[in-house]
């Protein structure tokens, strides 16, 4: 591709690929989405792979969500455990007093 080699104008900005395009072009494979450029010294109209700055977005925040999630599981199985782990506590210390 000429834009690996020489400097070159985006000349559509980076789109999402429609259905033909996702099936006929190699350049949507790797993102799904492709931006038009124009290349300068050889001044051939080319396809790029490109990532859309919407879909990390959408991606960021997807992790940011599920993260969220996540932590609020393990937190009340922490408060769970800790319960469990001060009721055998006071039982211990409860069997101790007894036997005296």
């Amino acid at each position: 591709p000429c834009w690996q080699v020489e400097d070159f104008v985006v000349a559509q900005e980076c789109a999402r690929c429609s259905s033909f395009q996702a099936k006929t072009m190699a350049e949507c494979n790797p993102t799904g989405f492709i931006e038009k450029i124009n290349c300068a010294t050889s001044k051939r109209d080319e396809f790029k792979s490109c990532r859309s700055a919407v879909m990390e977005a959408h991606v960021f925040w997807r992790f940011v969500g599920t993260m969220m999630c996540v932590t609020a599981v393990f937190a009340v199985l922490v408060v769970c455990r800790q319960r469990v782990l001060d009721r055998k506590a006071l039982e211990k210390v409860r069997k101790q007093i007894e036997s005296i």
